[in-house]
């Protein structure tokens, strides 16, 4: 064995801080009698080390072998170095470095042996409600800064007690270096008020009044770990109704948190992989099919009506599982804010935004710097995928297939998400939300100037929606204007990014991204798919190049560019807006489409139920084309379905019509198999520019109102209508694909949150031979669109150089 002593300089990149490893480098080190030292950085993590070479060859291979649970390696950087004479091994306070290239590690839920402690009463940490250690607790939402050192969190005000300090200089401790380390002596601490702020428990008996008033049916907001949530016992339906009339949420479903896994077999059907990812240390909100055939009286039957799933979660604070210990067995668990707002983070925000709704505040003094909503996420077609992206996997990066120019995606208008690109590296944010008020700009304008300052990128383009009307667009275009020196600084300084520097004249380009190309890419870049693609986007809402509002589109697709090959026929959206609140609009609009004026006289419960003046009142704005815009959106089909099916004719949030429409279809447990109705795939004249196919779906309105006349049940109607899209966009992705000699198709858009659509259109595009892709990294919704935006402009940018 070589025992020749050499030195090594290590640089360590990836989740590296805020995860136990420097303790565990510690401990490798002492395994493998090597010494030397190692800090953080803002690159990461650095050591120096010194040892027999073979010693050093197992250490280096352990640490990529063997790391900590919750980090993650990307690399490690090797320099020899001199021999110094290190006599052991120790850890040394936080360098300062140019390069701030470490990830930020998500929050994790609290470990199995923090809560070991706090349930033991001999423990000095027992019943405390902030026990963490390197292996759990709270890390992006307190980080103010980087590199992740106490000074720089939220704790900073907090100075640990002996004890406590003790634990954190001991390196073979588990709060080792854990920088919220902390206890009832030193640390945080919650208390109870009523909504008027005023205090009625403290630390001692304010979790056990609060589980006790929950049990009572009272509403409470508790302060969490990225923001707070409204939480009521799920059990009691008077309490449930009180929330959602206070909160005027009448319909939108509630997601639950149960004390234990165990607690939901009543309630919902779990797969083993369902379930391993609801106890996962992300912790987000699966959603889970509801026990339909066998439901279970103990919950209120208002948490999820019309729909057949649950939102499900598990406790993910300590502080969440003390106040299941005296409270009820499952609470409604839902987000804390203003009606379209972000979450509330501040208590005295939160006491002014809904002390009209909640009965009392469980708070604490332990600040939240960065709000962070819960995730949420659906098995569908063999894998999780994520319809919101936030707490638990925020900040952590989609790695691309190749490195790309620094940009900053500023997303949609809805389900809003910010995205930045360092080398091959893409930073989506956290759930912002819908960019439709002062608040929730506010937010992104912070959650952007956030993420430059932790990931240290200067943006060198800045890639925007093409819709004009969007805050996200609008904020595009001053952001350029008002960054343009310091970035035009940055890239001239920058060698490492070379597709500007001496070229920047003016300004930072601005990059517009269709809608559509955007979702197309994001799910190429997931992917890594850099060839021509077919990308079927399927959705509500998407600006077009033709000023039409798109949402039922094929395209051949590059990350630079696309053409638009196939698309539903347009139809009239009466009233515009109005239409995407009120379904029936969009009934009456496919009604006039495929028989004009005289569906005025069907004899179906759909004009039974309609206002006639109103209904006349839109035929003569169709007819004058007054207040129309044209779209081929999906998602505007599924209202006009779930409308002429009398099931829903006005919604009171996002995506309600199809969620209810696919639950019929559900219902229809006995024609799996059920055929297609009728639809047209229309040829484009030969020399004629546009798409090469409109996908007519006037023969399925006219054979559905055909099935309704005749009293054919509902769920065989919705079911067929599902069944119709899925052939109509296969077969002409088929016939695409043959003429434009391509086999790769990717899936995206928010339609593909539908479980049946999702799964009957990967079967039917692969019994035709085609490979598909979908997403599973990011939402297939809006909340994937930034990542798709900055990959777009990045390669245009990589293309132009």
């Amino acid at each position: 064995m070589n025992s020749r002593c050499i030195a090594s300089r290590l640089e360590i990149s990836g989740v590296v801080q805020g995860v136990g490893f420097r303790p565990f480098l510690f401990a490798l080190a002492q395994k493998h009698a090597i010494n030397g030292e190692v800090s953080n950085t803002a690159g990461g993590v650095q050591a120096r080390v010194e040892g027999a070479s073979s010693s050093m060859d197992e250490f280096v291979h352990e640490i990529t072998a063997n790391p900590p649970v919750l980090s993650r390696v990307d690399e490690i950087r090797a320099t020899p170095i001199p021999v110094t004479g290190f006599t052991d091994f120790h850890i040394i306070p936080s360098r300062a470095t140019r390069s701030r290239a470490t990830l930020i590690s998500p929050d994790v839920c609290v470990c199995a042996d923090c809560l070991k402690e706090m349930r033991d009463v001999g423990d000095r940490r027992f019943g405390y409600p902030f026990i963490n250690c390197t292996n759990c607790g709270p890390r992006f939402t307190i980080i103010n800064d980087i590199p992740y050192d106490r000074p720089k969190t939220s704790m900073k005000n907090f100075v640990m007690c002996p004890d406590c300090r003790a634990e954190y200089e001991n390196p073979a401790d588990r709060r080792f270096h854990a920088q919220p380390n902390a206890c009832p002596v030193c640390g945080p601490h919650v208390f109870l008020t009523d909504n008027q702020g005023r205090q009625t428990a403290g630390p001692d008996n304010a979790v056990a009044m609060a589980g006790d008033l929950l049990k009572k049916g009272h509403i409470l907001a508790i302060k969490g770990l990225g923001g707070f949530h409204l939480a009521v016992d799920a059990a009691n339906d008077r309490a449930v109704r009180l929330l959602r009339q206070r909160k005027q949420r009448p319909h939108k479903p509630f997601a639950l948190m149960a004390g234990s896994a165990d607690l939901l077999g009543d309630h919902v059907q779990m797969s083993e992989v369902e379930k391993n990812l609801l106890q996962s240390y992300h912790r987000p909100i699966v959603l889970a099919d509801k026990h339909l055939q066998q439901p279970c009286a103990a919950l209120s039957p208002a948490l999820a009506p019309n729909n057949t799933c649950l939102g499900i979660m598990l406790p993910y604070t300590p502080l969440h599982y003390l106040i299941f210990d005296t409270g009820p067995d499952i609470l409604v668990m839902t987000s804390g804010n203003r009606s379209g707002e972000p979450l509330s983070v501040d208590n005295q925000d939160a006491l002014d935004a809904f002390s009209h709704i909640a009965d009392y505040f469980l708070l604490h003094n332990r600040d939240i710097y960065f709000r962070a909503d819960d995730s949420i996420v659906r098995f569908q077609a063999h894998k999780p995928r994520f319809i919101r992206r936030s707490r638990g996997y925020a900040p952590l990066p989609v790695q691309l297939k190749s490195s790309l120019p620094s940009v900053l995606g500023c997303g949609a208008g809805l389900k809003n998400t910010i995205c930045l690109t360092r080398g091959n590296q893409a930073f989506l944010s956290q759930h912002i939300g819908d960019m439709e008020n002062r608040k929730t700009s506010e937010f992104f304008a912070h959650t952007i100037d956030h993420f430059t300052r932790i990931l240290d990128i200067t943006p060198l383009a800045v890639a925007h929606d093409l819709h004009p009307g969007y805050m996200s667009t609008v904020f595009a275009g001053q952001y350029a204007a008002e960054n343009t020196a310091k970035i035009h600084q940055k890239s001239v300084a920058d060698s490492d990014n070379p597709a500007f520097g001496s070229d920047v004249r003016n300004r930072i380009p601005l990059v517009g991204v269709q809608h559509h190309h955007a979702h197309a890419v994001s799910c190429m870049a997931e992917n890594h798919l850099d060839e021509p693609v077919i990308a079927i986007t399927l959705d509500g809402t998407g600006y077009g190049t033709d000023g039409h509002i798109w949402g039922g589109e094929i395209l051949a697709a590059t990350c630079e560019t696309f053409q638009r090959k196939a698309h539903l026929a347009y139809v009239p959206m009466p009233g515009g807006d109005a239409a995407v609140l009120e379904p029936w609009r969009m009934g009456a609009a496919v009604l006039y489409t495929a028989m004009g004026k005289t569906f005025l006289d069907l004899d179906i419960p759909y004009i039974r139920q309609m206002d006639k003046e109103k209904l006349a009142f839109v035929c003569q704005m169709m007819e004058k084309q007054i207040n129309c815009p044209k779209t081929s959106s999906c998602g505007r089909l599924f209202d006009a379905a779930a409308s002429l099916l009398c099931i829903r004719h006005t919604i009171s949030h996002e995506s309600q019509a199809a969620m209810e429409l696919e639950t019929k279809a559900r219902e229809d447990t006995g024609s799996k198999s059920a055929y297609p109705y009728a639809f047209g795939l229309d040829r484009a004249m030969p020399g004629t520019q546009g798409p090469e196919y409109i996908i007519d779906m006037m023969p399925c309105v006219r054979d559905m109102v055909a099935d309704i006349a005749g009293q054919v049940p509902a769920p065989v109607i919705s079911r067929r209508f599902h069944q119709t899209i899925v052939a109509a966009f296969a077969a002409a992705a088929q016939k695409i694909a043959c003429s434009a000699g391509l086999h790769k198709v990717v899936l995206s858009g928010g339609v593909f949150h539908n479980d049946i659509i999702l799964t009957k259109m990967i079967h039917a595009l692969e019994e035709k031979g085609l490979a598909v892709f979908s997403h599973s990294l990011v939402p297939t919704g809006d909340g994937g669109i930034s990542l798709g935006q900055v990959v777009a402009a990045g390669a245009r940018m990589r293309q132009n150089q």
